[in-house]
């Protein structure tokens, strides 16, 4: 009697993971351009978070929601590559022989960045059509604060990313899918437990 649900929860997180993939695939086409990443994460959380919770979830929708959170949030675009590349020429800096304390520059650099990127994922998490990326980015970088569980649950899936794709880059294209479903994960896990907190 044990043995069905055990298969059947095994073919729902097989069949996530899978969504998860073939998402990453979506991410990565509509993230092409690069300035465009943080439009192309919030349609991919979306289509996540729709896809979890039972809703219609489907290619159409997927570029619906890129092109409105693209229309609301070029400009955090064009801020995320003027960071991406001031942080590239921060570490061109440090890689150069005799800069003093280039090691702890160095790990500050990447710190700081892995952070800022755990925000942006947060805020593409609760994306919606017609949401403000300024009040996404505020109620992001206070969950960022207040939950360090779900921080340190995004900085692992950064890392795992990091890793997947310094191993080989074409994996990165699935574990951006993966990254979007921890982000989806972690604000699922904070509306669970804000609703436990508000039972009590």
């Amino acid at each position: 009697m044990t043995a069905r649900p055990r298969r059947q929860a095994f073919g729902d997180g097989f069949a996530l993971f899978a969504e998860c993939l073939l998402t990453g695939v979506w991410f990565a086409l509509a993230a092409l351009p690069v300035v465009t990443v943080p439009a192309a994460f919030a349609a991919a959380a979306r289509h996540l978070r729709a896809y979890t919770e039972g809703d219609p979830a489907s290619w159409g929708a997927f570029w619906a929601d890129f092109r409105a959170a693209w229309r609301t949030g070029w400009r955090v675009g064009l801020a995320m590559l003027g960071a991406a590349l001031l942080l590239a020429l921060n570490l061109a800096v440090l890689a150069q022989e005799g800069v003093p304390g280039r090691p702890g520059f160095a790990l500050a650099t990447f710190a700081v960045a892995s952070l800022a990127l755990t925000v942006l994922l947060r805020a593409a998490a609760d994306w919606t059509p017609g949401a403000r990326w300024r009040e996404l980015f505020a109620a992001a970088l206070d969950h960022t604060r207040t939950d360090p569980a779900g921080t340190g649950i995004l900085l692992g899936g950064l890392a795992a990313f990091a890793a997947a794709a310094w191993a080989l880059w074409l994996l990165a294209v699935p574990m951006a899918g993966c990254l979007a479903g921890a982000a989806v994960a972690v604000r699922r896990r904070r509306l669970d437990r804000a609703e436990e907190a508000a039972g009590e």
